[in-house]
């Protein structure tokens, strides 16, 4: 039955509104929430989760289900309910907190807090009884609140051992920068830990790890060397071939639960099919290989299938659940595909069995999760055409089943994510209706999430929740950038600068950097600053990047000191740990080097138009573009500043510093041009 404290009825949070029926007295987070734990002295439990969070449906099934647990809750907690994806600044606080404490963090994460919401205790999900090495959740409950109530000053200690440790998030180890040479040696650090069978970083459970694959990348085009090539191509070769890939409907699952991509956690999130599209998209450029192209236009099938909201903006996640049951919308019997493909000739069956590891035991718990990893390689055309086919045909008859939930909630930040890549392959596959779409989201957000001038962070049937956070400005930003590039609009551009303005005045800390939320943000216990990579891009690295793209763009350095400044703030931090640091540290490579090509002639001339497609069909990362019909368009202090077409002819100018070549009107000229400024001499 409901309870009649419950509020979450209230709320547009697909997850919150999960657990509106709850027994439970859930509250949101907010300062009505804080106030009833002061008021009452109860401690507050603290609930983050988010809608396609499997364990954090077996949590709710087993204990915010039951009367019994709910009673006791009720009784000794004030209970309050997180939507992670929402309230990413609040996550990441106590996301840390619990680092701290020497637990592995996670979903559902479950903090024990001080009415004044400082933390004590936690841990991720406890069960109804023990198991796993954990105890079960109702003894938890009493032996936390026994504790507050009768030892108090050992409560305190920990508060206070918190607080001093969870200061230092707005506190960076501060360096000298990062210099090429340690960059190199992340680079080969880095390349050590890949799977040199399997591909991707370590062992179970395996993260596809973007930002990490697009460092090592770099190294590639920057060395020339076949190694750090081989550590991508083999890393996506295995995703894209995995049961971590949707072979029917496209996209791919958040991670892999174990080192051979078979087994995802079969959530599907924006966030990581965004990276993934760049990721193969400049694996693609370089190698030309069918699969990354392939895989590229399956996936944004997927989002425009089953991602776009209503008004164009692109919705946060697919849950890995459906009917109560991890994966289930998603694997196959054989007997379930004997009867889908029923009308094909059996060999022709047999074959899409032998591709897709169709076996009568199944290669997962019974069932089996098609994949190809077990014969990677692609077949002939014919081949390829039936297995086409079949999986076409699947997918039909996979409609039928009971779809997984979907979060239809637009995210700024991971729209920024996701317009930015479409934007990028639409240019390079020459992709107009792509384009139109990352153009129409970027309209959305920049119109329908915007109150007074400032981003907000959620939307959802037309209401607008909570404050922008830095991550939110920073994809925006970058995503903004990208589409003037390709599109030549000025108002994407202007955009981009009307947001840093508000960064600068809301965000900026005046020693350097930008903190992870603004200062009118009143429900924090305090303003992260950081450069970590979490599943997603870390704000002020994406936004480093940004700031020097502005730079060039604009001819104004004070986004440069802005953006250089960033870098040197947070440096220091390489000696603890640099794997989270990969977006900080490739903003760091370009602005050390970035290139600048001025494309100088009217677009519908034949000539221009093959010389963008020079750019569209170029892996180069820090490659940054502008075609203007004339280059007195340009800055004035733009190296191509008066540069001017060739006989009549649009013209290319590939510009290093302050530095540009010769005119290039020759497309293959033009590339290989390119292909050669990618390394530093």
């Amino acid at each position: 039955m409901s309870s009649q404290a419950n509020q979450l009825a209230q709320e547009t949070s697909p997850y919150l509104l999960q657990h509106q029926n709850n027994p439970v007295d859930w509250m949101a987070w907010g300062e009505a929430a804080l106030q009833r734990a002061k008021t009452t002295n109860r401690p507050i439990l603290l609930s983050v989760g988010y809608a396609a969070c499997h364990w954090c449906h077996v949590m709710a099934h087993e204990s915010f289900e039951d009367d019994e647990t709910a009673e006791l809750m009720n009784r000794l907690f004030v209970n309050v309910k997180v939507d992670r994806e929402e309230r990413p600044d609040i996550d990441h606080i106590y996301q840390s907190a619990l680092a701290m404490l020497g637990e592995q963090g996670g979903w559902p994460l479950t903090m024990f807090l001080t009415p004044d919401g400082e933390p004590f205790w936690g841990g991720t999900y406890f069960p109804k009884e023990p198991r796993y090495g954990r105890p079960s959740f109702k003894a938890t409950l009493q032996s936390i609140a026994e504790a507050y109530e009768k030892d108090p000053a050992r409560v305190q200690r920990n508060v206070t051992g918190l607080r001093q440790a969870l200061s230092r998030l707005s506190q960076p180890s501060e360096g000298a920068g990062l210099p090429a040479g340690i960059i190199e040696q992340i680079a080969e650090r880095l390349l050590a830990e890949i799977d040199p069978v399997h591909g991707g970083i370590g062992q179970a459970p395996k993260f596809p790890q973007p930002t990490i694959l697009l460092l090592l990348w770099r190294a590639y085009l920057r060395r020339g060397e076949e190694r750090f090539r081989d550590a991508v191509t083999l890393t996506l070769d295995r995703m894209c071939q995995g049961g971590i890939y949707d072979h029917l409907g496209g996209g791919f699952a958040r991670y892999s639960t174990d080192a051979e991509w078979l087994a995802p956690h079969f959530e599907k999130m924006l966030y990581d099919n965004a990276q993934l599209v760049e990721v193969l998209l400049h694996a693609w450029q370089e190698t030309g290989r069918p699969l990354y192209r392939q895989r590229i236009e399956e996936t944004v099938d997927w989002l425009f299938r089953e991602m776009v909201t209503e008004k164009g903006g692109f919705a946060s996640t697919l849950d890995a659940d459906s009917e109560g049951e991890e994966g289930k919308f998603y694997v196959w019997s054989e007997a379930e595909i004997d009867t889908a493909l029923a009308d094909i000739p059996v060999e022709d069956r047999q074959a899409f069995k032998e591709a897709y590891d169709v076996r009568p035991e199944g290669n997962w718990e019974g069932k089996t999760i098609l994949h190809r990893n077990h014969r990677p390689t692609l077949g002939t055309g014919r081949q390829e055409s039936l297995l086409a086919k079949l999986r076409l045909q699947l997918l039909d008859w996979r409609e039928k089943r009971i779809r997984p939930g979907w979060d239809d909630k637009v995210l700024a930040d991971w729209n920024g994510l996701m317009i930015r890549a479409l934007a990028r392959a639409g240019f390079a596959f020459n992709r107009p209706e792509w384009l139109h779409a990352a153009a129409r989201a970027f309209d959305f957000v920049a119109t329908e999430m915007t109150l007074e001038g400032r981003l907000r962070h959620s939307w959802r049937h037309g209401i607008l929740k909570h404050p922008a956070t830095l991550e939110d400005y920073a994809n925006m930003i970058s995503a903004a950038l990208t589409l003037h590039q390709i599109t030549m609009e000025q108002r994407f551009l202007q955009q981009a600068k009307r947001w840093v303005e508000v960064l600068d005045r809301h965000y900026a800390d005046p020693a350097g950097g930008y903190f992870a939320t603004a200062d009118d943000t009143a429900d924090v216990i305090l303003r992260a600053k950081n450069a970590q990579d979490s599943a997603t891009p870390s704000g002020n690295g994406t936004l480093a990047a940004a700031l020097g793209t502005l730079a060039l763009l604009t001819g104004n350095d004070a986004y440069e000191a802005k953006a250089r400044r960033i870098v040197t703030l947070f440096s220091g931090e390489v000696t603890r740990n640099f794997f989270p640091l990969a977006t900080l540290i490739n903003a760091a490579e370009f602005l050390e080097r970035p290139l600048q090509l001025v494309l100088v002639g009217p677009t519908e001339q034949i000539s221009t138009q093959a010389l963008r497609r020079v750019v569209a069909d170029s892996s180069a990362p820090d490659l940054i573009f502008q075609q203007v019909p004339l280059s007195a368009a340009l800055p004035a202090t733009h190296p191509a500043s008066g540069k001017l077409m060739k006989d009549g002819r649009a013209a290319t100018y590939l510009c290093i510093g302050p530095v540009c070549s010769l005119p290039f009107t020759d497309p293959e000229a033009l590339a290989t041009a390119l292909r050669s400024a990618r390394r530093p001499s």
